[in-house]
């Protein structure tokens, strides 16, 4: 198995007006990526920040920090070259916002960055699978995209349990209303890379926070691989 457990905090659960220090502090208290949300009032009714934003947060932060940037964005072929160039590590887009997703792959690939594939809790796990040979990672939003502090949907953990089944190395993200509370489902259902907004950077000690869910994930791991 060539997966591992990851924990990327979702920074816009932030103090904005530090968005630099809290990410210093996001990676000291143990994380292993930042997600970064990228909403354009479109796509979803919220509006964040754009690659102006990433480019200052590079420079802010250096190199070593793997930016994840989850695109709800209703276009987003327009923003590969521009979030390449400031500095974005995975670009993670949204099956439902593009009418090819192979070109878009292909771009994202020529641009130097990862490739992500979101599905909002609307759209079948089926219509990811012709896509998940190609890329690095497949997003299973646990809350409709757009807003933090939603309750965690479970009836999304089916679409996980079949994606591992089905594609027993991919990286599987989950994103949305995911704390200790839910870890344990999702770290069950087989997903490795958790997005954790206000339990983790909302927490007095996030770095228990970020252990705790990391050894979930990785218990279930290795769970999985003894019982194959």
């Amino acid at each position: 198995m060539a997966y591992m457990a990851k924990i990327g905090p979702s920074i816009l659960s932030s103090n904005l007006a530090c968005l630099g220090s809290e990410c210093v502090r996001m990676m000291e208290c143990g994380a292993d990526y930042l997600h970064l949300d990228v909403m354009d009032g479109h796509f979803v009714p919220n509006l964040t920040f754009g690659h102006p934003m990433v480019e200052c947060l590079r420079k802010s932060v250096g190199p070593d920090p793997f930016f994840d940037m989850h695109m709800m964005v209703s276009r987003p072929e327009q923003w590969v070259k521009p979030m390449s160039a400031a500095g974005a590590n995975q670009y993670t887009f949204h099956l439902e916002a593009t009418t090819n997703p192979g070109n878009l792959i292909k771009e994202i690939r020529e641009a130097g960055m990862k490739v992500g594939l979101a599905i909002k809790p609307g759209t079948t796990v089926e219509e990811l699978a012709p896509w998940a040979n190609q890329i690095d990672m497949a997003l299973v939003m646990t809350v409709e995209p757009g807003f933090g502090g939603q309750k965690f949907m479970d009836d999304m953990m089916p679409k996980v349990s079949w994606l591992r089944s089905q594609f027993p190395s991919l990286d599987i993200e989950v994103d949305g209303g995911v704390g200790p509370d839910t870890i344990h489902r999702c770290a069950e259902a087989g997903a490795n890379m958790i997005v954790s907004g206000s339990a983790v950077i909302g927490n007095d000690d996030p770095r228990s926070v970020i252990s705790l869910l990391r050894t979930v994930v990785s218990e279930a791991i290795q769970k999985r691989s003894l019982d194959r």
